[in-house]
């Protein structure tokens, strides 16, 4: 059955917050963290700790540096640095961010969280590298775990793809090795070895690499955990966790991205290219800022040409300037992409499920979605306020299409606030009119959202990237919306209509 929900993630449900005495307090945030998985977070002072991102003014090693011995002179514990970026991630308690914002060299702190835990995370082997990268032993089949709550559906044996078929890939034949993949006007696709050559960042819930379509597609030693903030290169650390709601989300998204062409299941976009799988997804279901720092780092370290971001950055669905925690978020957020799209990678974002005008004044009635009981605040939100990462410079943000090519009514939207259209699918319609795509345990599901359809760009992406291995960031992105307002059909919702297409509906580019 085709799934989709307003956040553009599969549902999860709300935790509870804990109001009265500070001993209660404390229990039920460790009760909480038990059942969620937190191992990491389990042991200390049984304090109730915050995490925040300290930004440095100057945004390199050196400012890292600083930004850290004044978090620690300000009495917070650093837990990883980005020297990339003049940013660490810092543990504390009481007003650390009013004294550490006084002080000199530094931008901007922010809170990532507005539920506390009982204290920083532990140190684990492996973590803190942003170079790391050795060969991984694979996980048995038995091993295997299938995502819960959602339906799946039988092996669709690289039939009916007509998301493909709309981008102008050739159809899927069984025991076809070609890459399947060509121009709209027929070009020579890229050769196997040259998409063999790309590598694209998949920034999730974890993906499973055991997976019949996937394990040929995710390189091992360009996968990582960031689901603490910290990359943790250690064998199946980026698969995902089944004790997570929404963990099967990230193999999905692979899935389309980069499945393996070979007669089974299904083929993704860019069949052949590397798939580096960078699990964000924490043990208390939340794609925090940190955790979207450390992948789009590490992705671009690892010298991926694309990056999938299919989420959107918690606890707040919308990040608002005037709010100084959320000020710092999106500097940090934003450094990290901006570093990204230097080192060459193209940022695709997904634009998000909730129907809205990117472009214009809306309400924001679920965050902050971290909250442990009572309701979220109800605010009113202006055009300054952003959803991360998909609203920052130069990210190239996806809205969603149905399979008549009309806009997907879920699909936020907004005059210049959206790059491209690609497949998303109708979550009313059936697994034929969703997209059908991997789901953990070597099973197949149906969902729509944005999310598909930013990880159809990313594949797109790929393809461009092993015709043109030359092309930087910039050119990439470019070619993308060159090809796709070229072949822009005419009429009712067309691509003429900015607001919900952009440049245009996505074209595989020659």
């Amino acid at each position: 059955m085709a799934q989709a929900n307003p956040s553009g993630r599969p549902a999860r449900a709300a935790p509870r917050r804990v109001r009265g005495p500070a001993r209660a307090l404390l229990a039920m945030l460790l009760t909480a963290l038990v059942v969620g998985g937190a191992v990491p977070y389990v042991s200390g002072s049984g304090r109730a700790y915050l995490s925040y991102l300290v930004l440095a003014e100057q945004e390199d090693a050196a400012g890292t540096a600083r930004a850290g011995a004044e978090t620690r002179a300000a009495g917070g514990q650093v837990v990883q640095e980005y020297p990339q970026i003049g940013v660490v991630l810092a543990y504390a308690t009481g007003g650390f961010a009013d004294k550490l914002r006084a002080r000199p060299g530094i931008a901007a702190v922010g809170t990532t969280r507005t539920e506390p835990v009982v204290a920083p995370p532990r140190l684990l082997d492996g973590a803190g590298d942003f170079t790391a990268g050795t060969d991984h032993a694979r996980r048995s089949s038995a091993d295997r775990q299938a995502g819960s709550g959602t339906a799946t559906v039988p092996d669709p044996a690289e039939g009916d793809a007509w998301n493909l078929a709309m981008l102008g890939a050739a159809g899927a034949r069984a025991g076809d090795t070609s890459t399947g993949v060509r121009g709209p006007t027929g070009a020579a696709a890229p050769t196997a070895d040259a998409l063999h050559k790309v590598l694209v960042a998949v920034l999730d819930s974890g993906v499973d690499d055991t997976h019949p379509d996937l394990r040929a597609a995710v390189d091992p030693k360009a996968s990582v955990s960031c689901a603490d903030g910290r990359p943790d290169a250690r064998s199946g650390s980026w698969r995902p966790d089944p004790g997570v709601s929404e963990s099967g989300h990230g193999t999905h998204v692979a899935g389309i991205v980069g499945a393996t062409r070979d007669g089974h299941g299904v083929t993704g976009v860019a069949p052949g290219a590397r798939i580096a799988a960078v699990r964000l997804l924490g043990p208390l279901g939340q794609y925090y800022a940190e955790n979207i720092v450390c992948g789009m780092l590490w992705a671009a370290d690892h010298g991926a040409k694309a990056i999938n971001n299919s989420y959107f950055a918690d606890p707040w669905k919308y990040n608002c300037p005037e709010d100084r925690d959320q000020a710092a978020l999106i500097a940090a957020v934003g450094r990290a992409s901006a570093y990204a799209q230097r080192k060459g990678a193209v940022v695709v974002a997904s634009a998000g499920n909730d129907g809205q005008d990117l472009g214009a004044a809306r309400t924001d009635e679920r965050s902050p979605n971290d909250r442990v009981s009572g309701p979220a605040r109800f605010r009113y939100l202006g055009t300054e306020c952003i959803r991360l990462p998909g609203e920052l410079p130069g990210v190239v943000t996806v809205t969603a299409v149905n399979r008549d090519g009309h806009p997907s009514g879920y699909s936020n939207y907004g005059r210049g606030r959206v790059s491209l259209a690609a497949p998303g699918g109708d979550p009313d319609g059936g697994p034929q009119s969703a997209i059908v795509s991997d789901w953990p345990g070597g099973q197949y599901a149906a969902l729509a959202g944005t999310s598909m359809a930013a990880a159809h760009v990313t594949g797109a992406v790929a393809v461009a990237a092993a015709l043109h291995p030359d092309y930087g960031s910039g050119p990439l992105a470019a070619l993308l919306a060159g090809t796709a307002a070229a072949g822009c059909p005419s009429g009712p919702y067309a691509c003429g209509d900015r607001q919900y297409f952009g440049a245009g509906l996505l074209a595989l580019p020659r």
